[in-house]
């Protein structure tokens, strides 16, 4: 049996979970700013093993636009090079045999608006998300006044800090999402 505490507890690290996820995907989104998160998931075979570009090399952004990774093992550039241009982020890597360049292209008017719809709509989802888990601890708690454990009086105060739980989140969401499309707008 779950008292109402632990399901307010549950209910929002559900919701910061989902907050998180959220940052994580906007930071893979290429804003025309150099941004060492652009790679920071980026995988190369690596004696035998898939292993993200940032356990093996320094990525730095010395300048607005550009990227520059020093590898601590110069062997594993040409991976590197190949790694980025299968990514499907649209860089063009260059290497000189000790550091790989990635110039990051500035967008364009139509490619900066087809990102703040991306961002629109995956701020969507991780509020969806939020809503959902609102609606998923609710449901426990009425299941609760159902089985007469708890009185609609707790019923109620529980549902209104719910309420306010979820808006919390939304509102977190909503803060990071409008900053995301400045950056992208600005950029």
């Amino acid at each position: 049996m779950m008292d109402l505490d632990a399901i307010y507890k549950d209910a929002e690290t559900r919701m910061q979970k989902s907050v998180k996820a959220f940052k994580s995907e906007l930071k893979h989104l290429k804003t025309g700013r150099a941004t060492p998160a652009l790679l920071e998931d980026l995988k190369i075979e690596y004696y035998g093993s898939q292993i993200e570009i940032t356990k093996i090399a320094s990525v730095v952004a010395p300048e607005p636009r550009l990227l520059v990774i020093q590898p601590w093992d110069k062997t594993v550039i040409g991976e590197i090079v190949k790694a980025i241009q299968k990514s499907g982020l649209g860089l063009n890597p260059q290497s000189d045999g000790n550091v790989v360049r990635v110039p990051i292209p500035p967008l364009s008017e139509d490619s900066r608006r087809q990102l703040v719809k991306l961002v629109g709509k995956l701020a969507e989802d991780a509020r969806i998300a939020v809503r959902n888990i609102r609606r998923d601890a609710i449901s426990k708690v009425k299941r609760m006044e159902k089985e007469k454990q708890i009185s609609e009086d707790d019923r109620k105060r529980a549902e209104d800090k719910l309420n306010e739980l979820t808006q919390k989140y939304t509102e977190e969401i909503n803060k990071i999402a409008e900053a995301k499309e400045k950056e992208i707008m600005e950029s």
